[in-house]
């Protein structure tokens, strides 16, 4: 029954995504006394070249240094924990 509710609560997920997607694409901006689309074209909005060349190339060092940071401290701590058990 949770393997059910879960794919429920991923389904929901999915229709509010495309919702807030349907939102941004409709989007205007003001431009003189005139309204116009943010987005010019589809490709504009989503770059599907982009998003494949990144599945087959993804960038490996992607973190911030703060991020960076954090996972160096989280990796002494684990070398800590090893070295007491």
């Amino acid at each position: 029954m949770k393997a059910f509710q879960l794919a429920r609560v991923d389904t929901q997920y999915d229709m509010h995504l495309q919702a807030w997607l349907n939102h941004s694409v409709t989007a205007t901006k003001e431009q003189g006394k005139k309204q116009v689309p943010v987005y010019k074209n589809f490709k504009e909005f989503f770059d599907y070249e982009k998003q494949i060349k990144e599945v087959h190339n993804p960038i490996k060092n992607r973190l911030t240094p703060k991020q960076r940071r954090m996972a160096e401290i989280a990796k002494k701590v684990n070398s800590e924990r090893g070295r007491l058990s």
